[in-house]
């Protein structure tokens, strides 16, 4: 099982439930975090099964190798559209993308204000998924939301 977090958010706690041969691969940003996540890791019995790369997600994963059965987004929401389909041909069918923070602190059932960019791109992905054919979804009111994506 491959599995690609798109932030450092504690990958080795996934790696902890995965196969032996198991492999993670997890994107930051933020180079300033490397040594952090890098310390993390190497404390972590599954640390070997956690790859880290450094950089624009939008541009490193079109380049990782093969596929990922399973997604993690908790990323900047105004690219999850973005995210979602530059990940999407690497899952296999029947893998899975979990989008985090989908009802954005409640404020999706409220009118969003024209300033708010975050609140908006959320509001605009999980329209976008609702309407897209390829997948099965829900989401789980889950602290601040958590969408299950299954690629049929």
């Amino acid at each position: 099982m491959n599995w690609a977090p798109l932030r450092v958010t504690q990958p080795y706690v996934y790696a902890e439930g995965t196969e032996e041969d198991a492999e993670i691969h997890t994107i930051e940003r933020n180079d300033e975090l490397e040594d952090l996540a890098t310390g993390w890791f190497k404390l972590s019995e599954y640390g070997h099964k956690i790859t880290l790369h450094i950089g624009n997600a939008l541009e490193l994963i079109p380049h990782l190798e093969g596929t990922f059965d399973l997604a993690f987004l908790d990323a900047d929401k105004r690219e999850y559209i973005e995210y979602y389909e530059t990940i999407f041909p690497k899952i296999p069918s029947g893998g899975f993308i979990l989008a985090d923070n989908t009802l954005w602190n409640g404020k999706l059932v409220e009118e969003i204000s024209h300033n708010d960019a975050q609140s908006i791109a959320i509001s605009d992905f999980n329209n976008y998924i609702a309407n897209d054919s390829r997948i099965e979804k829900v989401i789980l009111p889950l602290r601040d939301g958590l969408t299950i994506i299954h690629k049929k």
